[in-house]
């Protein structure tokens, strides 16, 4: 799914040096997008960059800009929402994805009682927090333009147990954020919308090795196995910001939250490989 639908347009991916911010900020680029991304911009313990992003948003078509930031940090995010005002002079797309996955991946499976508050204050602070303050300084600029798309990367943990309740209670509250948001955005050009991808094959679930019988499995503790040959690539997510941001029923779908598959078989996208995952 490549273009220039987006030519022109600028986009912020928050938490884009892996998984699925990076996808999604390469589906931007490939659509032609310039594509601003944020991340800790140290080394961490899986592999990926900033750096590395950007450069590769620039081969597929688009223009990268790395930009370090902390995101629980209100200065620094401000810090990079004004950058981009001055360089670009626009900032038509936001996608909120900054989250601890390595570090909320400690506590997968646990009990509230064996979770300690640090544990919260990483997933509320970072998963939730870091995207308010975002979304409420690039809104301003989006309404004053009269269009904007503001994507939060949520999951079907919003509605059922999944992981754990801080997991569950953080996006829980993104997606009524959402649907907030969209509320006291509504007549202004600008829509805002949740996001579920599914089980996605990101540079931490790629640690997983093939099993004797050749398949790569990860159980997760009280919800079941799951066969990561089958799983999303963190591609097919930007393929549905990239179909929302170029929808005629965007402000239809605002206020609301959407699994990636629903929106692959509406809009008629598929994974690299042609495969729609979780559809059907």
């Amino acid at each position: 799914m490549t273009g220039l639908g987006l030519a022109g347009q600028v986009a912020l991916v928050t938490g884009a040096s892996r998984g699925i911010g990076k996808g999604i900020a390469l589906e931007l680029g490939a659509a032609g997008a310039t594509v601003y991304l944020t991340g800790r911009g140290k080394p961490g313990p899986l592999p990926g960059s900033l750096a590395a992003t950007a450069a590769e948003i620039d081969a597929v078509g688009g223009t990268g800009v790395a930009m370090p930031c902390d995101h629980g940090n209100d200065a620094q995010i401000r810090a990079v929402v004004d950058r981009i005002g001055t360089a670009a002079g626009r900032l038509d797309i936001l996608v909120n994805n900054v989250y601890d996955s390595p570090g909320a991946a400690r506590w997968l499976g646990k009990r509230f009682w064996e979770i300690p508050p640090q544990a919260w204050d990483a997933g509320i602070d970072i998963g939730l927090r870091s995207h308010f303050v975002a979304a409420s300084l690039a809104a301003p600029r989006m309404i004053a333009a009269g269009r904007g798309l503001i994507v939060n990367i949520s999951s079907p943990g919003a509605a059922r147990h999944m992981h754990n309740v801080v997991y569950g209670v953080g996006k829980c509250a993104l997606d009524r954020m959402t649907a907030d948001l969209a509320h006291e955005l509504a007549g202004t050009g600008v829509s805002v919308v949740s996001l579920w991808p599914g089980i996605v094959n990101t540079e931490l679930l790629q640690l997983v090795p093939r099993g004797a019988d050749g398949r790569r499995v990860v159980t997760l503790p009280g919800e079941g196995e799951f066969d990561l040959d089958a799983a999303e690539s963190p591609r097919f997510a930007g393929r549905a910001v990239v179909a929302l941001a170029t929808a005629a029923d965007l402000a239809d779908r605002s206020g609301h939250a959407w699994p990636v598959a629903t929106l692959a078989v509406d809009y008629g996208f598929t994974d690299l490989d042609g495969r729609v995952p979780g559809a059907g």
